[in-house]
């Protein structure tokens, strides 16, 4: 590495966009993961519905409690 970098001539958020979307990785347990995994085999769907649907019935039931 240089002792000294030259920062004078950059531009600030030049790369930023602010309505981007992040799709964050999630990691899941090996238990969990073989468990959505065979229900989304048994449903014929994708793995990432089965889990929006699994949590969306958790949002429920926490709302449900409010």
């Amino acid at each position: 590495m240089r002792e000294e970098y030259d920062f004078s001539k950059a531009a600030r958020g030049k790369l930023y966009r602010p309505d981007t979307k992040l799709n964050l990785p999630v990691y899941l347990d090996d238990e969990v993961k073989a468990f959505i995994q065979a229900i989304a085999e048994k449903r014929n769907t994708d793995f990432s519905s089965v889990v929006n649907q699994l949590l969306r019935g958790d949002m429920q039931l926490l709302e449900a409690m409010k």
